[in-house]
């Protein structure tokens, strides 16, 4: 018999076993876990914090001040960050996913935005522009200033800034014959700063006073004092409130340093002014019988719990814009907060609402709206 041949073991191949990350790969990986839990935790415990003192004390302004976008983008940014911690990846996407639940509405961020399809505007509309001038033409670019408020074409203008600074101090300015040679055929009313041009009869004005103001620093009081300026304008048959608005800042930029007394001094006296016009303001808006148009510059961001106090019927013009995030402040830089405000109230339907180019010539971006009723 042949021996059958002998059929050789396959050779066993040995894998090297894959070392752990060792000790300090270990404590480095908890550490970091527990950084993101406690950003997580923290962040949602400021965005609670928030809604509940924003607009109510003084003394949380600095913490309203952040970029309304950062109430998305902290959590989510947290959330992605955790998701390589194995321990810790699930509570912190809970707390941030609270977070966001809270927090999102503040973002300032405009859904469905882009998606949003143009609508048409009907040929009765009424057009409005609203614009913080940044001190009218301080550049020494009146040609300029005047070409860009002539190509907007609006059927009405709110603007603010109506002013010049000199060593520090507003003063009036008078350039009302060179704004009716640039701007022939319409209605003016002026009051401190603010300037309201009308294609429409202006069948009465009325600047807004606030009760309970602190003392006006300079001689130039009507800057001082109002702040709001109401126009009631025939339009056909039908009578337009508008308001022109430019709310005092919460805090001067470049102003005294905040660990000082005059610091806390300067918001306190701010917040006054501020709560002073707030309050006369939603007081006429309330009262009034009238449809509402209320545009400018209200020195508040989606963030910031001021708008509150403004009636509930008021509707923000922003539901007719195509812009994901409507930021109109810096205009140097990409704009982070949005200062510049549209309301309207019943029976307004707003068709379209943008912001434009300030061309350089001020730090707030222009806003227009096409409203009809």
């Amino acid at each position: 018999m042949t021996a059958s041949p002998q059929i050789a073991p396959a050779p066993v191949e040995t894998v090297a076993a894959t070392p752990g990350p060792g000790p300090f790969g270990r404590w480095w990986r908890r550490w970091l876990g527990r950084l993101f839990l406690t950003g997580s935790a923290l962040w949602l415990l400021y965005v609670l914090a928030h809604r509940a003192l924003s607009g109510r004390v003084w003394w949380w302004l600095l913490a309203e001040l952040v970029p309304p976008l950062l109430f998305v983008a902290v959590p989510l940014t947290f959330a992605a960050a955790a998701a390589g911690c194995r321990r810790t990846r699930r509570p912190a996407a809970l707390l941030c996913a609270a977070a966001l639940v809270v927090g999102a509405g503040l973002s300032g961020i405009n859904l469905p935005g882009p998606l949003r399809p143009e609508q048409p505007v009907p040929a009765e509309a009424v057009r409005v522009m609203s614009w913080n001038t940044g001190y009218w033409h301080a550049g020494d670019q009146p040609a300029d200033f005047y070409r860009l408020l002539r190509e907007q074409r609006a059927d009405v203008y709110l603007l603010q800034e109506y002013i010049a600074e000199v060593d520090g101090t507003i003063v009036p300015i008078d350039d009302l014959d060179r704004l009716a040679r640039e701007l022939p055929g319409y209605h003016v009313a002026v009051t401190g700063e603010l300037v309201t041009l009308s294609r429409f009869p202006i069948v009465d004005q009325v600047p807004l006073e606030a009760a309970g103001l602190p003392p006006a620093p300079d001689d130039f009081v009507d800057f001082w004092r109002y702040q709001v300026l109401r126009t009631d304008l025939q339009v056909g048959d039908r009578v337009l409130s508008t308001y022109n608005a430019h709310l005092p800042v919460p805090l001067w930029v470049g102003g005294p340093s905040v660990f000082s007394r005059e610091f806390h001094d300067t918001v306190r006296q701010q917040r006054q002014r501020r709560l002073a016009q707030w309050r006369v303001l939603a007081a006429d808006v309330a009262a009034n019988p009238y449809p509402v148009l209320l545009a400018g510059d209200l020195n508040t961001t989606p963030a910031m719990g001021d708008t509150r106090r403004l009636p509930s019927g008021l509707r923000d013009a922003v539901s007719a814009s195509r812009s994901f995030y409507p930021g109109s402040w810096p205009t140097e830089q990409p704009s982070a907060w949005r200062l510049d405000w549209a309301l309207v109230s019943d029976p307004l339907t707003v068709h379209r609402y943008e912001f434009g180019d300030a061309r350089g010539m001020s730090d707030h971006l222009p806003q227009t709206m096409w409203v009809s009723w």
